[in-house]
C-alpha cells in the first residue's frame, strides 16, 4: 500500500511554482498593474518604488515584485468617499474587491491577474494615501546575495 500527502504544503508550493517568472516578468507584473490603478482612478501626484521581495523569509526564492505608491488625498473628499470610490473605479475595470482592511480606517484591497493592492490613507499624514502592490510569488533567480534597495519607478507609473 502506497500512501501519499494529498495537498502540498505550502512550502513545497512555493518552493516550485508552475510557471516560473523572471527578473523582468516579477517587475512588469506589478509596476503595470500600479500604473494601471494610477490611470483609472485618478491619483495624483503618484510616487512609486519597486522591490523584489521574497516570499518565504528575508532572502530565499521565490521572488515577488511589490510597488509602494504614494498619492495625494484630496482634502476636499472625505476619506471614505475617495477610497470607495477608487475601489469601484478599479471594479468596474476587472479588479475584484477582497475583504476590508481590519488594520487600515477606510483600507480597501483589491486583486487582479495575480496582483494584489492594499489601499490606505496614511495615518501620520492624512493628506497622504499609499497604494501596496504584490505579485505573484513566481521568481526563483537566486537573489539571496544581491543588495536589495527600492528602485524609483515614478516615472514608469505617469
Amino acid at each position: 500500500m502506497a500512501i501519499d500527502k494529498l495537498h502540498s504544503s505550502t512550502d513545497e508550493i512555493l518552493g516550485h511554482p508552475v510557471h516560473p517568472s523572471t527578473d523582468e516578468q516579477s517587475k512588469a507584473e506589478v509596476v503595470q498593474q500600479a500604473k494601471h490603478l494610477v490611470a483609472i482612478a485618478g491619483l495624483r501626484e503618484a510616487t512609486a518604488g519597486y522591490l523584489l521581495m521574497s516570499c518565504k523569509d528575508r532572502e530565499s526564492p521565490p521572488y515577488q515584485g511589490a510597488v509602494y505608491l504614494n498619492f495625494t488625498v484630496p482634502g476636499d473628499v472625505r476619506t471614505d468617499t475617495y477610497f470607495d470610490k477608487i475601489a469601484t473605479a478599479m471594479v468596474a475595470r476587472g479588479w475584484q474587491e477582497g475583504l476590508a482592511s481590519n488594520r487600515y480606517l477606510f483600507g480597501k484591497t483589491l486583486h487582479q491577474d495575480g496582483v494584489t493592492a492594499i489601499l490606505y490613507r496614511d495615518d501620520d499624514n492624512p493628506s497622504l494615501g499609499i497604494a501596496r502592490l504584490y505579485g505573484q510569488c513566481r521568481n526563483m533567480t537566486d537573489h539571496r546575495n544581491d543588495t536589495t534597495a527600492w528602485i524609483d519607478v515614478t516615472d514608469q507609473i505617469r
